[in-house]
C-alpha cells in the first residue's frame, strides 16, 4: 500500500525531530502493510518550508537507512505546498516538490477558509498539466461548515486527499461524520496517513480503512489504493461525479 501524504523527514518540519525517531515511523508503516511513502514535507506553509534540495537529500539519506535496516520500503520526494498566489512562479522555478514527481501536487489550504483566489491557482494548474490534490479538506473550518466550498473546487477539477486519522476518529466524532460524507458524495479520491510521529500523529493507515470497511464503502477502499497507485504510476486516477450539492446546514443534523 502507497501512504501519499506523510511528514518523516528529518528535524525540517513538524514531523520527527531524529533519524530514529523517523526510522520508528518506517517500522510502525511497514508493520501496517505501508510499501511506499511519499514524503510531504511542509512547503511555504507560516511556520515551516522545506527546501527543494533538502527533500532530495534526506531522500536519498534514509532510503540508504532503510536498505541498510533491511526494510521493506520505498520513499519518494514531495510537498505538501500551501496555497499562495504565486504557487506557479515557484513550480517554474523548481523550488515545489509534486508528489513523486508526477503531475499531482498536494495543496493545503489554510485551516480556517477556502480563500476567494483558490479556485484561480486551480485553474492556472491545471492548465499548465498540474492536478492540485486537496489536503485533509475535512479539517477545513469552512468547508466544515459549508463542504459546497470543496465540492466547487472538485467540480473545476481539483482532487482530494482524506486523512487516516479522520476516519479512524483520532480528530473527533464531528470530523470523522464529516469524513464518511465526503467519501460518500464522491468528493474524496486519495487516502493518506498525515503521519508526523508515533505518539499525537500516528499512521492509523489500517484503522482508517477498517472504518470504512465497516461502513460498507468497499469500493472507496478499494479506489483509494488504486488512486494512490495511480499517482506513482503518474496516470489518470480514478473520478466519479459529486453526488450532490450540499445545503449550508446539513452538518447540524448530525
Amino acid at each position: 500500500m502507497i501512504d501519499m501524504h506523510s511528514h518523516i523527514l528529518v528535524n525540517v518540519d513538524d514531523g520527527p525531530k531524529s533519524l530514529e525517531e523517523t526510522m520508528c515511523l518506517f517500522e510502525q508503516a511497514v508493520a501496517e502493510g505501508i510499501t511506499t511513502i511519499i514524503s510531504t514535507s511542509h512547503a511555504f506553509h507560516p511556520s515551516y518550508h522545506v527546501q527543494f534540495e533538502t527533500v532530495n537529500a534526506q531522500i536519498t539519506q534514509l532510503q540508504k537507512e532503510i536498505n541498510e535496516r533491511n526494510l521493506s520500503l520505498t520513499l519518494y520526494p514531495g510537498h505538501e505546498v500551501r496555497l499562495s498566489g504565486n504557487i506557479l512562479e515557484l513550480y517554474e522555478k523548481k523550488q515545489l516538490h509534486t508528489l513523486a514527481h508526477s503531475n499531482y501536487l498536494l495543496l493545503e489550504l489554510p485551516s480556517s477558509i477556502v480563500p476567494k483566489y483558490t479556485r484561480e491557482i486551480i485553474h492556472a494548474l491545471l492548465a499548465i498539466g498540474i492536478t492540485p490534490i486537496i489536503a485533509h479538506p475535512e479539517r477545513n473550518r469552512a468547508i466544515a461548515e459549508n463542504p459546497s466550498y470543496l465540492e466547487q473546487l472538485i467540480r473545476d477539477g481539483a482532487l482530494a486527499q482524506i486523512t487516516a486519522g479522520s476516519l479512524a476518529g483520532f480528530f473527533g466524532k464531528s470530523i470523522q461524520q464529516l469524513s464518511i460524507r465526503l467519501v460518500r458524495s464522491n468528493l474524496v479520491h486519495t487516502y493518506g496517513s498525515d503521519v508526523h510521529n508515533l505518539q499525537t500523529r500516528p499512521f492509523l493507515f489500517e484503522k482508517g480503512l477498517r472504518y470504512l470497511e465497516k461502513q460498507k464503502e468497499l469500493n472507496a477502499v478499494d479506489c483509494f489504493l488504486e488512486n494512490n497507485a495511480r499517482i506513482l504510476e503518474n496516470v489518470p486516477l480514478i473520478i466519479y461525479e459529486p453526488e450532490e450539492t450540499f445545503t449550508k446546514k446539513w452538518w447540524k443534523f448530525f
